[in-house]
C-alpha cells in the first residue's frame, strides 16, 4: 500500500511539473486586440522650382512633370506647394500637372520647410505605406486555445492584408470624412435600373419559351 501511495505522489508531482512547464509558453494576451497593429510610415520628398511672374516656366513644367513620372506619383500620395509668395498661377501649374494623376493639390505644408529663396517654390510628395511589423509571430510555443489569453499571432492575416490593400494608408489613422448629403435617389435609381433589366431578361426569355410551343 505504501509502495502504491509513493508511486501515486510521484505521478501526480510529475504532471505538476509538467503542466507548469507548459504554462511558461502560454500567450500573454488577456485582451480582444492583437499585439500587432497596422503601422503607417510617412516620407517627403521636396523639388524647388523657379518660379516667373505668369507662374511656371515650361521648362519647369516639364522637369516638375518628369518627376512625378520618376517619383511614381500615385493615388495616396499628397502633393502641396510651399511658395512664399504666393503665386496662385504657378500653384494652378503644379495642381495641373498632379491632376493627370487624379491627385489634388493639400492645403499647407506637412513638413516645416528650410528657407526658400525669392522667386522659388517648393514642391512636397508625401508619401504613407501601411506595414505590421512582427508578423506572422509563432513565438507562442503552446497552443492559443489551452490557455486563457491569445496568441500573438493573432490578427496578424488580418491586419497584414488591410495594410496591403488599403488605398491611401493615411485612412488607418484618420478616415474619410462623411458627407452631409444622402443618396437615397441615387441607390434606388440603380435598384429600380437593375429590377428592370431583369424584369426584361426574364420576360425575353419567357417571351422564347412560350414562342416554341
Amino acid at each position: 500500500m505504501r509502495t502504491s501511495n509513493r508511486f501515486l505522489a510521484s505521478a501526480i508531482g510529475l504532471s505538476l511539473a509538467f503542466g507548469l512547464t507548459a504554462c511558461g509558453g502560454m500567450p500573454t494576451n488577456r485582451t480582444v486586440y492583437s499585439v500587432h497593429q497596422p503601422v503607417v510610415e510617412r516620407s517627403s520628398m521636396a523639388l524647388d522650382v523657379t518660379t516667373s511672374p505668369d507662374g511656371l516656366p515650361l521648362y519647369e513644367q516639364r522637369r516638375v512633370a518628369s518627376w512625378f513620372e520618376t517619383m511614381d506619383l500615385d493615388y495616396g500620395d499628397r502633393v502641396s506647394v510651399d511658395d512664399p509668395s504666393g503665386n496662385e498661377d504657378a500653384r494652378a501649374a503644379v495642381a495641373l500637372l498632379a491632376g493627370r494623376y487624379g491627385i489634388m493639390l493639400a492645403d499647407g505644408s506637412p513638413i516645416p520647410s528650410a528657407e526658400i529663396a525669392p522667386g522659388q517654390a517648393r514642391i512636397i510628395i508625401t508619401r504613407s505605406r501601411a506595414s505590421v511589423p512582427g508578423c506572422p509571430d509563432w513565438s507562442a510555443s503552446s497552443d492559443s486555445t489551452l490557455g486563457n489569453g491569445l496568441s500573438a499571432n493573432y490578427g496578424c492575416a488580418t491586419n497584414s492584408n488591410l495594410a496591403a490593400m488599403v488605398a491611401n494608408p493615411e485612412d488607418l489613422i484618420k478616415g474619410q470624412k462623411g458627407s452631409p448629403d444622402t443618396y437615397i435617389d441615387t441607390s434606388k435609381t440603380t435598384i429600380d435600373t437593375y429590377g428592370e433589366s431583369v424584369g426584361k431578361a426574364v420576360g425575353q426569355v419567357s417571351g422564347g419559351v412560350g414562342g416554341g410551343n
